[in-house]
């Protein structure tokens, strides 16, 4: 999502030339009766310390540009764009920024009842409305969310937001009940090589990005470097490529008026057969159809039917 990670740099811009301290900027999109969706911006650093916060409700944050380290009970991951972080109401967590500075997220807050009387709704089981992980990793099932809620902070028209606050938070429910409970560890320094990695993937997603192109930045071998970036991410280096190129595409189709082969070439898509069959296949609808507002529609209402 190349406009959204140009409006982080041009806020990180501004922070450098007046000398102040990162901040964490809250724009609020939407608001209704249990719940509120923020723009939210971060422009701290590795100079910046993290401090210690408390989610004042249960908070699903859609990581949208940007990398930072998330520390809760729940767990320490490194976030990334198209990732999902996690806060049940009144823990405590912190934010660091030591591998690159700033962040943007769009955060979905919840009442802790309106949250309990979604997962009843939803049938979601056991835990329910408490999450056991601090993240979701950017997973197929989330792509057609975040594309909409993207092309929202883009300036797309008349986004239901409120439905997209309860699709969301019911998908994330279900996601995280199949999530493995098992955790496993990686070297100090991961973090930081896929950090790197991951901001050149998402600032430049139209590039050709070989393994061997990352893996060299990362400063390790192929091998090594598409374990530990699967481990870090959840992804392969060419999943989590060929997403964030789907993601950049479907927020542009959403919030521009441009022909469907022009942002398939400028997304990294060299073939517009091969973008329609990707395309398809993440977000369930054809670009042309992802894009009109009725179809959109119609394929929430088929997909909130087999929830």
């Amino acid at each position: 999502m190349a406009k959204i990670a140009i409006d982080l740099e041009r806020a990180l811009a501004r922070r450098q030339e007046d000398g102040t301290p990162g901040r964490t900027t809250p724009r609020i999109l939407s608001r209704g009766d249990g719940w509120t969706v923020a723009d939210v911006l971060c422009t701290s650093g590795p100079c910046d310390r993290p401090f210690e916060e408390r989610h004042a409700r249960h908070a699903i944050a859609m990581v949208l540009a940007g990398t930072f380290q998330y520390r809760s009970p729940l767990g320490r991951e490194l976030m990334t764009p198209g990732s999902l972080m996690l806060g049940n109401t009144g823990q405590c967590f912190e934010c660091g920024h030591q591998h690159g500075e700033g962040d943007r997220c769009i955060s979905f807050w919840y009442a802790p009842e309106y949250f309990e009387r979604l997962a009843a709704d939803a049938g979601v089981r056991g835990t329910g409305a408490t999450f056991t992980v601090p993240r979701v990793p950017p997973l197929q099932p989330l792509s057609p969310l975040i594309a909409r809620a993207a092309a929202g902070v883009l300036g797309a028209p008349d986004l239901p937001w409120e439905e997209l606050a309860v699709r969301l938070a019911v998908r994330t429910m279900r996601l995280v009940a199949g999530l493995a409970s098992e955790r496993l560890a990686f070297p100090l320094n991961a973090e930081a090589r896929v950090s790197r990695t991951v901001r050149t993937i998402d600032h430049h997603p139209h590039r050709p990005l070989t393994l061997g192109m990352l893996s060299r930045q990362a400063d390790l071998s192929p091998y090594h470097f598409l374990r530990l970036f699967e481990r870090v991410t959840g992804l392969t280096p060419h999943q989590y490529v060929r997403r964030a190129r789907l993601r950049e595409a479907a927020a542009r189709l959403m919030s521009e008026s441009g022909k469907v082969l022009d942002v398939a070439l400028d997304c990294g898509f060299g073939d517009v057969s091969n973008f329609n069959r990707a395309f398809r296949a993440e977000f369930g609808a054809s670009p042309r159809a992802f894009r009109r507002p009725l179809e959109s529609e119609v394929a929430i209402v088929t997909e909130t039917s087999s929830w």
